[in-house]
């Protein structure tokens, strides 16, 4: 329990740490914020409350969340309220850029740790697993739902930048370093729940 905890603590400052700089969020953060930005409500409530959502999904899908799932939905989006109310955007162009470039390698170690605990994976993952056992192949089922969440969000204000693109295709390869290094003790390497895409929470 405190790999999971100390993981989804990591993924939201990785989070945080993104949306302070303000050049890009992960698909799912941009939806996150354009729901903020939309309704007023904060970023961490968006994102519990889409996390939420999603795990409804699960039940159709016959999908079974662990202990680890449903704390996932309700403690990153507490977490990043907390960090981003103790932290302003930086006014230095290069203390941004050094916040993006940490951000997604912060939130990959977040996902390897709370995967690694063995005790559930994100919600979003359950959906993509649901899909697969369904014949939709994961590909395209993870990327139509990805690029869904990028659109959604930017309409309703999220950002969009190079941060996006950033976040993309620096999470996969930090999960794949991470991952056997941060796998608990008692949860066997072929045991490891699959980690179907970037987004993690």
């Amino acid at each position: 329990m405190p790999r999971l905890l100390g993981g989804l603590v990591v993924c939201a400052a990785g989070v945080a740490m993104m949306i302070r700089a303000e050049l890009g969020l992960g698909p799912w953060d941009v939806l996150h914020q354009g729901l903020a930005v939309a309704t007023g409500i904060s970023v961490g409530v968006a994102t519990i409350l889409v996390g939420a959502v999603v795990l409804l999904l699960w039940f159709p899908l016959r999908q079974r969340p662990g202990v680890g799932t449903v704390i996932n939905v309700l403690m990153i989006g507490t977490m990043l309220d907390v960090f981003l109310g103790a932290t302003t955007t930086p006014e230095d162009a290069w203390v941004r850029w050094l916040l993006l470039l940490t951000g997604p390698l912060v939130f990959g170690v977040g996902v390897a740790l709370y995967i690694g605990a063995g005790i559930g994976t994100g919600p979003r993952d359950g959906v993509m697993t649901g899909l697969e056992q369904r014949g939709v192949p994961i590909a395209l089922a993870r990327t139509a739902i990805e690029l869904s969440a990028l659109l959604g969000g930017w309409l309703l204000g999220g950002t969009v930048g190079v941060g996006t693109l950033y976040f993309a295709f620096s999470v996969g390869p930090v999960m794949h370093v991470a991952m056997p290094r941060l796998r608990a003790p008692w949860f066997p390497p072929g045991a490891a729940p699959r980690v179907l895409g970037a987004s993690g929470h």
